[in-house]
């Protein structure tokens, strides 16, 4: 059995759930205890407020975890799952564990050792853009539990590629700085015309680069007014070649474009073009989709759709570039269950990313996701994450 007592089989494919009760004597492991805490207690009071204020209120508590070691080696010695066949080595990185923090969550770098202590292999910060700024009029996060899933119009608030760099080196210097691959997400400042926007992320990438293990060029949020424009192939290159030449003074490291789930037809064959003709090293997908599958409520909200509804689009944009190229592909949208990431890698990925998941499910999430694919590569007769994926593009 997994030590992660909410990993449940139904239908031969494995999901999330609460325990059903909260006096079976099986349930007292410490993981249980959030197990029952989160699903039973925290999450429907939490739930009953807006979802940004929350969010403010978590972020703001991690982040006075995070200032203290003690309570965070109890979590540590807890919750993450340490075995090799987990362990992935892509662009030149090591990863602990396969399952990242997706970008969005912790925007502004505020609780980097929580993330590590809870178990994700990798962390990606951001969006971070240029110059800081408020971004999009609130409400802009809103839920839809029936549907597992958020639409947020969030517009890359943020404080800005300076503050964070200040706050990421105090942190390097204090020594708790994760032994753990991050990542930082690169926006475009809002009030930047589209024309000058290759001079808008080459500036956050240069204040940045000394602090991010890789770079995201993020040209996919349907957040920001016309970003999604910069997907197409001129005004992609030009960004590109901008990048490119902040690497080539700085020095190598990982650089991938982040795309949405919702591009026209033949748009994924040119985006993974560009990226093979300037030395890019990976492709995230997927953004959040404009569109409203499966969902029942708040349809009339704008905004970027994630969670499970997304979950189809992400997967079949996941196979498309997993069949025209051979760079790594961290795959990111709807994945809730040990069975989701496993048909990821199966189709593709390199590694897998999470938000919507982890907002509904808790602080075990990522010991689920990792217990349940320990279990099904042993199910199924493989040695580890690589030879799943390699067997399945033969």
């Amino acid at each position: 059995m997994s030590d992660c007592p909410h990993l449940s089989t139904r239908g031969g494919r494995q999901s999330l759930e609460p325990p059903k009760t909260l006096t079976s004597s099986k349930f007292t492991s410490p993981k249980v205890t959030l197990v029952l805490v989160y699903h039973h207690f925290a999450r429907p009071l939490l739930f009953k407020f807006d979802p940004e204020h929350i969010h403010d209120l978590t972020m703001g508590l991690l982040s006075y975890l995070a200032e203290r070691p003690s309570l965070l080696s109890w979590v540590t010695s807890r919750l993450p799952v340490s075995d090799d066949r987990l362990r992935t080595q892509v662009m030149g990185l090591d990863f602990p564990n396969p399952v990242g923090l997706a970008a969005g969550l912790d925007k502004n770098g505020l609780a980097i050792p929580v993330w590590a202590a809870l178990g994700f292999g990798t962390i990606e910060l951001g969006s971070v853009t240029f110059r800081g700024q408020v971004g999009n009029a609130r409400p802009r996060l809103f839920r839809l539990p029936e549907n597992s899933a958020l639409i947020n119009r969030m517009g890359f608030n943020n404080e800005g590629s300076a503050a964070i760099a200040e706050r990421l080196s105090l942190l390097r210097g204090s020594g708790r700085w994760p032994k753990i691959p991050v990542g930082i997400n690169i926006g475009k400042t809002k009030i930047v015309p589209n024309n000058l926007a290759p001079k808008d992320y080459a500036g956050a990438m240069r204040v940045l680069w000394s602090h991010g293990d890789y770079f995201v060029i993020n040209v996919s949020s349907p957040n920001t007014l016309r970003l999604r424009e910069l997907q197409a192939t001129e005004a992609l290159e030009s960004i590109l070649k901008s990048i490119h030449e902040v690497r080539e003074s700085r020095g190598f490291k990982p650089i991938l474009i982040k795309i949405a789930p919702d591009l026209e037809p033949g748009r994924v064959e040119e985006i993974a073009e560009l990226a093979h003709k300037h030395a890019l090293d990976g492709i995230i997908a997927t953004n959040t989709t404009v569109t409203r599958p499966g969902t029942t409520k708040n349809l009339n909200e704008a905004g970027g759709l994630s969670g499970k509804p997304l979950s189809e689009l992400s997967l079949q944009t996941l196979r498309t570039l997993a069949s025209i190229s051979d760079l790594p592909i961290i795959s990111v949208g709807g994945i809730f269950s040990a069975e989701d990431a496993y048909d990821r890698f199966a189709a593709g990925a390199s590694l897998i990313q999470g938000y919507t998941a982890f907002v509904f499910h808790g602080p075990t999430w990522v010991c689920d996701i990792n217990q349940g694919l320990i279990k099904l590569l042993n199910r199924d007769g493989y040695k580890n994450l690589t030879e799943l994926r390699k067997s399945k593009a033969k």
